[in-house]
C-alpha cells in the first residue's frame, strides 16, 4: 500500500460538516481530490482551514495533465514532499506534525517511518544492481542518496 493511500484529512468530520457533503478520510481519494481540484464549497470553510486547503491544492494537485488529479502527479510531488522533510533531518514524528500544520493532513508515525525504512530497502537493491553492473558512478550516487534517507 502507498504511503499516500495512508495520509488522512485532519478534523475530517468538521471539513464534512463545514462543506455540507460527505468526503473521505483519505487525502487522495477520488472524491476528497475532486473536491479540492473543483474548489466547490470551498468558500464554506473557514480561513484558516481554506487556507490550508488551497495550499495543498496548489501544491500538489497543480499540473497541465489532462487526467489530473488522476494522474498521479499528486501522490508523487507528496511523496518528493515527505523525502524533502527527511532530507531537512525530520524525523517520522516531525514529519506527521509539519504535514499537520502545513496542510491539516496527517499519517500515523509508524506509518511514515514504514515509507522511509521501505526506501532504504529499495535504494539497497538499487545499489546492489548497480555494483553487479560495473557502474560504479551510479552505485556511488544511489548510496549516497541512500545515506541522506537513514540520517
Amino acid at each position: 500500500m502507498a504511503i499516500t493511500d495512508k495520509i488522512y484529512v485532519k478534523n475530517h468530520r468538521q471539513l464534512s460538516s463545514q462543506l455540507e457533503t460527505n468526503i473521505p478520510k483519505g487525502a487522495f481519494k477520488g472524491a476528497t481530490l475532486d473536491m479540492l481540484f473543483q474548489g466547490e464549497g470551498l468558500e464554506k470553510l473557514d480561513d484558516a482551514t481554506q487556507e490550508r486547503v488551497l495550499d495543498f491544492s496548489s501544491d500538489f494537485l497543480d499540473c497541465a495533465c489532462d487526467n489530473n488529479p488522476y494522474c498521479g502527479c499528486p501522490e508523487r510531488k507528496f511523496v518528493q514532499y515527505l523525502l524533502d522533510l527527511r532530507a531537512q533531518g525530520l524525523g517520522p514524528d516531525a514529519i506527521v506534525d509539519v504535514m499537520t500544520d502545513d496542510y491539516m493532513v496527517y499519517a500515523y508515525p509508524g506509518d511514515v517511518l514504514s515509507f522511509l525504512d521501505d526506501g532504504v530497502r529499495t535504494l539497497e537493491a538499487a545499489e546492489a544492481l548497480a555494483g553487479v553492473e560495473g557502474d560504479g558512478e551510479k552505485r556511488d550516487e544511489i548510496r549516497q542518496a541512500k545515506q541522506e534517507l537513514e540520517r
